[in-house]
């Protein structure tokens, strides 16, 4: 058995089968020469002592040339040592290629959390931003490596889209979470905790009586001229006159229609179960409506099974028509809620209304719910500042009320 040598290595053949020839210095130093002539250090080695027993392993040091043979042979030694003392590197290298990618996890998130926990528009929202923004940047980094650089830097290339950013973040925080608790990450070493979200805007556009005006026009036109179909037109009037999410209308079905209780029974939302209370031309616009048999969905299209697949294509053409492009169906919904605080209802009022959880939702309108407080502000100012000019009206006294 020779001592391999620079002069050695560089010496050898390639053969029809890849062969090995063995260090006189170091047990189990091997090169190992391919049919390509490829020469690549090895170190073969046994855990768990000698016999049949033993386990025998493989594990790679590195190509001639890229490191010498000297190289090679003193980390031979060490990797030798690191076996005496219980060591595997052969097998910590494998399960290091074996380790879970983000792509693995992205698929593991969607299987075992996503689809049995969360609705089915939220769940292809994920697939959107994993698909779209988190494997093209992470997908095939290990789960266990990935840093808060990695997150910052997917984070800052996303910053002239800052909701999209925030939504990918938070996503990406909640895989990395569920990673800990499936011990692909140490307790505590979420990479996303750190990161701090952009400002968001928090976009308020509510349609003024002037602007309803015109939308119900050319809804009325489009409709007449079957330039939107009638389940469209339907579905947008409900919008309207009910305040529910886009997604609670397209999907609303026959048994959860209660028109001799003026109201919705939804058995499905974003917040679950509810109830929504109808006003008269909500239900005017349900009695219109025919029901196709055995279709159970409120909005069809012509007599198909399923809900109206598409409410954005004719909503699109109606504001065009209307002259109302910066407006969005989700912003039918904020005007619902624009007219309530309007005319003086609470706010806890107008988020039971839409169905809100949390009062913070709700708190947007907050500046839209002071308005009539500020009008009756104003007059009861106005009138006390004419009492003392001598000029007042007739007043009513406190305790007293006028019939």
């Amino acid at each position: 058995m020779p001592r391999l040598t620079k002069r050695l290595v560089e010496s050898l053949e390639p053969k029809k089968k890849r062969y090995l020839i063995w260090d006189s210095l170091v047990p189990g130093f091997a090169v190992r020469v391919g049919r390509s002539g490829k020469l690549t250090y090895v170190l073969k080695y046994r855990l768990g002592g000698g016999g049949r027993a033993a386990l025998q392993r493989w594990h790679t040091l590195g190509t001639h040339g890229a490191i010498t043979v000297d190289e090679a042979r003193s980390l031979a030694s060490t990797r030798s040592a690191e076996v005496v003392k219980g060591g595997d590197p052969g097998g910590e290298r494998q399960a290091a290629r074996r380790a879970m990618t983000v792509s693995d996890l992205c698929e593991r998130y969607l299987t075992d959390h996503a689809e049995p926990h969360k609705r089915p528009r939220s769940i292809a929202e994920d697939r959107r931003l994993i698909e779209k923004r988190i494997l093209p940047a992470l997908g095939a980094s290990k789960v266990r490596d990935v840093a808060i650089e990695d997150i910052e830097q997917l984070h800052r290339s996303l910053r002239p889209t800052p909701y999209e950013a925030n939504r990918t973040l938070a996503l990406l925080s909640k895989m990395f979470s569920l990673a800990e608790r499936w011990r692909l990450r140490p307790p505590l070493s979420n990479p996303c905790r750190q990161v701090r979200r952009f400002k968001e805007r928090a976009r308020e556009r509510y349609l003024s009586p002037a602007e309803l005006g015109q939308l119900g026009e050319q809804l009325s036109l489009l409709e007449a001229d079957e330039e939107i179909s009638e389940a469209a037109a339907a579905g947008i009037r409900l919008l309207l006159f009910s305040g529910c999410r886009v997604s609670e209308i397209r999907s609303l079905r026959w048994d959860e229609v209660d028109l001799e209780a003026g109201c919705l029974r939804l058995k499905e939302s974003k917040t679950g179960e509810k109830i929504v209370y109808l006003p008269a031309p909500a239900l005017e616009v349900l009695s219109s409506i025919p029901h196709h048999t055995p279709n159970p969905y409120v909005l069809v299209s012509g007599r198909t099974e399923g809900p109206l697949r598409n409410l954005n294509a004719p909503w699109y053409r109606l504001r065009e028509r209307a002259n109302l492009t910066d407006v969005r169906l989700h912003d039918l919904r904020h005007t619902f809620a624009s007219f309530g605080a309007g005319a003086g209802f609470s706010l806890p009022v107008i988020g039971k209304m839409l169905g809100h959880t949390q009062p913070q939702t709700t708190q947007r309108y907050a500046h839209l719910a002071e308005d009539p407080v500020r009008q009756a502000v104003e007059h009861i100012g106005g009138t006390i500042a004419a009492a003392m000019k001598g000029k007042a009206g007739k007043v009513i006294e406190l305790g007293r009320q006028r019939k």
